[in-house]
């Protein structure tokens, strides 16, 4: 089947993330009441890790034994911290990703941008990548709208584009979440990607179609 719909995923996949969200993490669990010093921080620093691609409130609400108020202001300082940093040019594209959506727009593809972020922080890297207008759509986790690994941020693109069967829809990703996003979805192609936080035998294990050295292969594979 042609492609009709291509879901790609933001930081680590189209976006180079070179620590930036440990850095906002760590930030973060301070504003919990967590330093780096104490002893609950490796193993938070580890889940933060294991969990990437999920949505950030999800997750420190799973680190915060479900205290809403603690997980709301570290999520809140996380969205401030990873925002600055974005804000002081610490956010570089991978390189060839954005060739690669415009070609596959070029081709007929609609191309949605998806992030485990808050909205305002996936804003904020795509006004200082200058990625406005880049794709059809950017799609974060909020109102009636699931993170990873649930799929609908996949199938809320689909909607949104107007894609007319599942299996014309390809996802790539470089967690093991965004597999499971995609594998749920429905969608025919999901590939995992080397330029982010999951390896090669995690993006397999997690069960990618295909598993790609970089974004810059996902057009070849659909050809």
């Amino acid at each position: 089947m042609n492609t009709e719909l291509v879901v790609l995923d933001m930081a680590g996949t189209t976006v180079a993330d070179d620590g930036l969200v440990v850095r906002a993490f760590t930030a973060a669990v301070a504003a919990a009441g967590v330093s780096e010093e104490d002893s609950r921080y490796p193993g938070m620093l580890d889940y933060v890790v294991e969990t990437m691609g999920q949505s950030k409130i999800t997750v420190f609400r799973a680190l915060l034994d479900g205290d809403e108020d603690l997980a709301r202001r570290a999520n809140s300082e996380f969205e401030n911290a990873y925002a600055k940093l974005v804000a002081d040019g610490r956010c570089e594209p991978i390189p060839g990703a954005e060739d690669v959506i415009r070609g596959l727009r070029a081709d007929g593809v609609k191309v949605a941008l998806s992030t485990g972020f808050a909205p305002a922080t996936q804003r904020s890297i795509l006004d200082a990548l200058g990625w406005a207008d880049l794709a059809d759509l950017a799609l974060a986790p909020g109102d009636g709208v699931r993170g990873r690994p649930f799929p609908d941020l996949v199938l809320a693109a689909a909607l949104r584009l107007g894609v007319t069967d599942v299996r014309r829809i390809a996802v790539a990703g470089d967690t093991p979440s965004d597999v499971l996003s995609g594998l749920r979805s429905g969608a025919s192609v999901v590939a995992g990607v080397l330029t982010g936080s999951g390896s090669r035998a995690e993006l397999a294990e997690a069960g990618a179609t295909h598993v790609l050295d970089s974004i810059r292969d996902l057009p070849s594979l659909l050809a």
